[in-house]
């Protein structure tokens, strides 16, 4: 079959022959590719970033954000059936800690985790794909155009309902969903990911501004509104002066990965609020922040602050939910959360071209 792999620590991917992975277990499901999406891990590991081979091998197929349909499945598969769709959770647990014997590898304690296109296991960018039903996620055939963005969905979830859960267990006078409908919420880089998490926050009752630094009228600001929520560009108006000009937010949710924003964006938050970061900063360039000021109101204001990665198996199902309410909240809209659709023999322009207005681009491997 076709797969495209790389070289872990260089530049060099290509198309290569491999073999096809057949069901070999009794719990195992074969699924054919359909849609893989592209983020910036991907693009990471094409320049060379992080990456490592399977053991013994000295390539690593990419890919982690899949969507499929089902062909064959093991003798033990008793929810799933041929002709489903779903997806594949990333990440694996280490077998060595009481977050990953407890399903929850997305908090691992001892980081020998392996992740599917990422770290020592080969992903998804590949005409078929074997894993265990554990980590199969099945997705509703109404809402098959938007599968491909299960697991960016994932993140979001998980990161909200980590500062939700963070919020109930120190205020616990209120339900999750009652304290944040109608109380404001940042979203800082609306990305896909961030335009996700804008979904979700509209979706629980937030009122939901967005900030990045793109023109007001390009496709990101403009799905932004028409989800109910307001934009700010951040040439206009700087972090520091967002409270004052635009007012405090009870919520934020940082999507940039921009070391000194995200610092300094807790100057926005009010009292009692929380904040999840999810973006992964780069570089090791020096930034010059108002720490003294920033800590002391984090202390005054009771504020919280937490980080977020990967997502856990019942936050991908949260986020296959979340995709169906939208779908139905919002017809057709985050359908144009998927910018560029590239036949997988053109993979190259997918991971190495990245228009400003690109939101998700698709690798396709099967209509």
């Amino acid at each position: 079959m076709k797969a495209i792999a790389l070289k872990p620590g260089t530049k060099q991917v290509s198309l290569i022959d491999t073999d096809e992975p057949q069901v070999g277990a009794p719990d195992e499901i074969r699924m054919e590719v359909l849609r893989v999406g592209i983020c910036g891990t991907d693009r990471e590991q094409v320049e060379g970033g992080r990456s490592d081979a399977p053991p013994g091998m000295d390539r690593l197929v990419i890919g982690h954000e899949m969507f499929g349909r089902v062909v064959a499945t093991g003798d033990a598969v008793s929810n799933v059936k041929t002709g489903d769709y779903g997806i594949f959770s990333v990440r694996r647990g280490c077998g060595k800690c009481p977050a990953c014997d407890a399903g929850r590898s997305d908090m691992c304690f001892t980081g020998d985790y392996t992740e599917r296109g990422i770290k020592a296991a080969d992903g998804f960018q590949s005409q078929w794909v074997v894993d265990r039903e554990e980590y199969f996620i099945p997705v509703p055939a109404e809402i098959a155009a938007l599968g491909v963005l299960g697991e960016p969905m994932s993140v979001a979830a998980k990161a909200i309902d980590e500062a939700m859960s963070l919020q109930w267990a120190r205020l616990g006078d209120f339900t999750k969903g009652d304290w944040m409908k109608g109380r404001r919420a940042l979203v800082a880089g609306i990305g896909a990911i961030g335009l996700l998490a804008a979904v979700v926050l509209r979706l629980r009752g937030m009122d939901v501004t967005g900030m990045d630094v793109v023109d007001e009228n390009s496709l990101r600001p403009t799905l932004l509104k028409e989800l109910g929520g307001t934009y700010v560009d951040g040439r206009k108006v700087q972090v520091m002066d967002f409270d004052g000009k635009v007012g405090e937010v009870d919520f934020i949710f940082e999507a940039a990965g921009i070391g000194e924003l995200q610092v300094t964006l807790l100057d926005a938050l009010a009292i009692n609020g929380v904040y999840v970061a999810t973006g992964i900063p780069s570089g090791t360039r020096p930034a010059t922040i108002a720490a003294g000021e920033l800590m002391k109101q984090v202390v005054l204001k009771n504020q919280v602050m937490v980080g977020s990665v990967n997502a856990s198996i019942d936050h991908f199902r949260q986020g296959i939910t979340y995709l169906s309410e939208a779908s139905k909240k919002w017809p057709g809209l985050l359908e144009k959360l998927i910018t560029r659709v590239v036949p997988f023999t053109d993979f190259e322009s997918s991971v190495h071209n990245h228009d400003v207005n690109d939101i998700k681009v698709v690798v396709e491997w099967k209509k």
